[in-house]
């Protein structure tokens, strides 16, 4: 699975049969989308927008709030505005990190801040953002609003962690997963609590349902990061290697750095905080996570999210779509296991 929800090949896995289960409401989710990223005074907004939405994203956590409300027995079309928020949400934080990153591909195309500029990308986020505020009020639930709301709090101040974060050693684990939650895990939480809480269901589905979302999301970026150090960019989307030439502290290395001797503590001081990179550093690096198990531990953290996710589900009612939730939270780990 790459970083903006797509989920690699096959075509028969979860995400898939997920998208097949709720293919009348996505088609009316990827309606209300167009109709509300239009904009009368600024062409713009639209071309920009467009450019992203329609770049063949999976739509992975609109479809989580869809499945929600369902699994929960809602029988309403509210959850319709709720996926489109979801998407909104990712959508404006998608434009905002590529500007921040300074990044000039996703999902295989150019950047909109490379097609465009970075203006154009900050302030088409802000609009999004906007629409999604907007959208999320609609269906009227107070405890909806402080969800999304508080979850659009929750990304954007992981993103400024990470920014303080970035090349520095003394990074923790827990400073590493509230920087995960705000990555990718918050909205994931958010997209299928507030499903459950529009449907109207018991407290505990509602938080099984929250704590669901949130250790699929941490589980899918460990995997995403372990992946760096031992994927082929044909499978993950980017190189081997890109997070550490990045100087990006993940998991791994965190528990590398951890467990360093003098020797190897300067090494990740040379090639973290100073960024001074030279052939072979990589390969050494990985060496290093091996000698220390971090790899196999950063595995074995990523396994027991995404079990948490699993069990969580236990006390949803039966339904397919609860299944594919399940495989869902499986297949995200699956190339690690």
């Amino acid at each position: 699975m790459n970083m903006d929800g797509a989920v690699d090949k096959p075509k028969d896995g979860p995400q898939d049969r997920l998208a097949l289960a709720l293919a009348e409401d996505m088609a009316a989710v990827n309606l209300l989308i167009r109709e509300r990223m239009s904009s009368e005074h600024a062409p713009r907004i639209p071309e920009v927008t467009a450019h992203l939405i329609e770049a063949g994203g999976k739509r992975l956590r609109p479809m989580l709030t869809l499945a929600a409300a369902r699994i929960c027995g809602y029988a309403g079309t509210d959850h319709r505005k709720l996926a489109a928020t979801v998407e909104f949400i990712h959508t404006a934080t998608l434009l905002h990190d590529d500007v921040v990153d300074e990044s000039q591909r996703r999902r295989g195309r150019p950047t909109a801040n490379l097609l465009w500029d970075n203006k154009s990308s900050v302030l088409v986020g802000d609009y999004l953002f906007a629409r999604a505020f907007q959208l999320m009020v609609e269906p009227g639930s107070l405890r909806v609003l402080d969800i999304l709301a508080n979850a659009s709090a929750v990304i954007a101040e992981g993103e400024v962690l990470q920014l303080t974060a970035a090349q520095d050693l003394a990074t923790t684990e827990d400073i590493y997963l509230k920087v995960i939650r705000g990555k990718t895990a918050a909205l994931f939480s958010a997209a299928t609590e507030s499903g459950a809480v529009l449907a109207g269901a018991p407290e505990d589905q509602v938080q099984a349902l929250f704590t669901y979302g949130d250790a699929l999301g941490i589980a899918f970026q460990i995997a995403d990061d372990l992946l760096d150090y031992g994927g082929s960019s044909a499978v993950i989307g980017k190189n081997t290697g890109d997070d550490f030439r990045e100087r990006k502290l993940t998991l791994p290395v965190i528990k590398a750095v951890a467990k360093a001797d003098a020797e190897e503590r300067a090494f990740w001081v040379r090639v973290i905080e100073k960024g001074q990179q030279n052939e072979g550093d990589l390969e050494r690096a990985m060496a290093i996570m091996a000698r220390h198990g971090a790899m196999d531990a950063a595995r074995t953290a990523a396994l027991d999210w995404s079990r948490r996710a699993q069990d969580a589900l236990k006390v949803l009612p039966e339904n397919p779509l609860r299944d594919i939730l399940a495989d869902l939270a499986q297949y995200v780990v699956a190339r690690i296991a």
